[in-house]
């Protein structure tokens, strides 16, 4: 879990004050000129590096829309710049609100519960969530391996389907770091996405339910179908882009609709969405080859776009281009796991490396048998 909050830290402020030496800074306390100045160059290089990927950036997308073969030489090759003066000074900002809080489970539902009057169906023990998981999954064609190891990563091989990120395991003063949510860890602008995306396919699979159930049982899904579509005509209140389903996610609304996750039949639906999106992103692109875990985690973690530059990207090619390349700045900076194994082949490594310890844990093993059960099931029924 640690390693994928680490890839999702992209939203906060510069994360350059962390790679500052000090070792300098007793020297010059006394006059902050030189302070200033020695940041000031620092940032002119770093500012031009940046400026590069994002040049690069748009190279590529141009050369993938023409169908042109992307090189070696399409990347930056060379790391970013590290700032190694004396602490660079603050201002005060006396007048300077504070953070906004991240948002918990406990403020999902209650959002849900006062915008939209719903209120999650949580299963009766965690297995009942994995068994109801793995069978969606199954059905939409994802691979044991891939659900499993990207459970095994997201949520550290034993969490539960209400795992947050920073909440996953008892300790003092745990907070949440995000609010990265469930077995694939969607944020709260993910599930905005995918209801004002997604949302018509959504219908269809509760209303297909509600058909073949029968008393009270059809009488809470046809409820719970009037809920979940109460959320998607507000999740298309907005125009279709990330930015804007982002603000709409820091809303009371948007903060309700994230306690879709933890319902148990809903939930499935959506982090399977999640990661079906991903595989027929890359299908879309022409990539014909099944993508491994640790290739659909890129594209679950840094978005389809990002993913897909490094998943396709020739073997070859790998252990030569920095994962700068598919970072903002203010992520890149904030994400030691990226800077530490700064090549995609040592990204890549570090992901599977990951998951081949998490699996072992028992939730991941459950989960593995869950997935076995569906596929049995399906196979039957065919």
């Amino acid at each position: 879990m640690f390693l994928s909050m680490t890839f999702r830290a992209v939203a906060g402020c510069c994360g350059v004050i962390g790679l500052l030496a000090m070792s300098h800074a007793s020297a010059q306390d006394a006059d902050p000129r030189p302070k200033f100045a020695d940041y000031h160059q620092f940032e002119q290089r770093a500012q031009a590096y940046w400026n590069l990927i994002s040049e690069k950036r748009r190279i590529r997308l141009a050369k993938r829309r023409n169908h042109q073969e992307i090189v070696l030489e399409d990347y930056v090759l060379t790391h970013p710049p590290v700032y190694t003066g004396p602490p660079r000074p603050r201002p005060a900002r006396p007048d300077a609100p504070p953070p906004r809080p991240i948002p918990v489970v406990a403020d999902f539902v209650r959002n849900a519960a006062d915008h939209f009057k719903f209120a999650p169906q949580r299963p009766a023990n965690e297995l009942e969530f994995k068994r109801a998981y793995a069978k969606v999954a199954a059905a939409a064609g994802l691979t044991k391996d891939q659900i499993v190891r990207i459970y095994g990563f997201e949520a550290s091989g034993d969490g539960t389907y209400d795992v947050q990120a920073g909440l996953e395991r008892p300790r003092p003063n745990a907070r949440a770091v995000s609010t990265a949510l469930g077995y694939n860890q969607l944020l709260t602008t993910n599930t905005v996405s995918l209801l004002a995306e997604r949302g018509d396919g959504l219908l269809k699979a509760l209303r297909a339910k509600a058909v073949h159930s029968r008393g009270e049982q059809h009488l809470k899904l046809e409820t719970k179908v009037g809920h979940v579509h109460h959320m998607i005509q507000v999740s298309r209140s907005v125009p279709v882009a990330w930015s804007e389903h982002e603000k709409l996610a820091r809303t009371p609304a948007g903060i309700g609709m994230h306690a879709l996750n933890l319902d148990v039949e809903v939930g499935p639906l959506l982090q399977t969405q999640k990661l079906m999106d991903s595989v027929l992103f890359a299908r879309r692109k022409g990539y014909t080859r099944t993508l491994t875990a640790a290739e659909l985690e890129m594209m679950n973690l840094t978005g389809d776009g990002n993913g897909f530059d490094m998943v396709s990207m020739p073997l070859e090619m790998r252990d030569k281009v920095p994962t700068s390349n598919f970072f903002q700045r203010p992520g890149y900076e904030r994400n030691p796991v990226a800077i530490r194994n700064n090549t995609v082949a040592k990204l890549l490594a570090a992901t599977d490396a990951r998951m081949d310890a998490e699996v072992k844990a028992q939730g991941a093993r459950d989960l593995a048998v869950a997935y076995d059960e569906a596929k049995g099931r399906i196979a039957t029924s065919d």
